[in-house]
């Protein structure tokens, strides 16, 4: 099931939802009526409306009812949904499942640094990863093209960082993509998209982590463009 807004879409609505992209309500508003989408779907329209309708609560589509149908738009959120099943089918057809990102080298906050040092962390990425990563992130600001492509990363399979706790508090699984970094002609690897499952970061930044310090390998200051060839593990 896909998830918006704590609303679950299930598949037949995902199937809506493609047949609304494919007529062009990914690019703008697109008219269209009940009855017309009701015969796409081999359903009644009261089932083709109520899918609207479920699609728009889970913020997946924008609507403007008019008098002889209404205008449909596709959403960011509709479009990751998208993105999202569109991955799975590469997962299932294509061997080499990968998704290509591009961004901005930003300067982070500093807690990566803290958090990738600490040992129930650390010893699993040494195990797991086979590397143990320098102390700190490379932080990347997503272009929104790629804010968009990111939604499928989550369908390639990670690496698995498991939650921990001490003595103080606990700490939460992460995730780890295999990434390839280039900037202009260099490239580096190995290196992973590193995703916690709580973090402060909005889907338009993302994390990079690698044995060496990524800033000084590829020269990068912030601001200068870079390309993150994600991959499956």
């Amino acid at each position: 099931m896909a998830q918006a807004t704590g609303r679950s879409v299930g598949y037949d609505e995902l199937a809506t939802l493609k047949l609304l992209a494919l007529e062009g309500a990914l690019e703008g508003q697109e008219k269209v009526s009940c009855s017309a989408l009701a015969d796409e779907l081999s359903a009644s329209n009261q089932t083709a409306s109520r899918r609207l309708q479920e699609l728009d609560d889970a913020n997946y589509v924008e609507r403007e009812i008019v008098s002889d149908g209404q205008w449909v738009t596709i959403t960011p959120e509709g479009e990751s949904a998208l993105r999202r099943e569109y991955a799975d089918y590469r997962r299932i057809f294509e061997r080499d499942a990968s998704i290509e990102l591009h961004g901005f080298v930003t300067s982070g906050m500093g807690e990566g640094r803290h958090y990738i040092s600490l040992p129930g962390y650390m010893e699993q990425f040494i195990d797991k990863l086979g590397y143990e990563p320098f102390a700190g992130t490379l932080n990347v600001d997503l272009t929104d093209e790629s804010v968009r492509a990111r939604a499928g990363v989550a369908a390639l399979e990670p690496v698995q960082i498991e939650g921990w706790e001490d003595d103080e508090r606990t700490y939460g699984p992460a995730y780890c993509y295999p990434a390839t970094i280039q900037s202009d002609d260099s490239i580096y690897e190995p290196a992973h998209v590193i995703a916690p499952e709580r973090t402060h970061h909005d889907e338009d930044q993302l994390e990079v982590i690698a044995p060496a310090k990524l800033r000084d390998e590829l020269g990068l200051e912030d601001d200068e463009e870079i390309s993150i060839h994600v991959k499956e593990r």
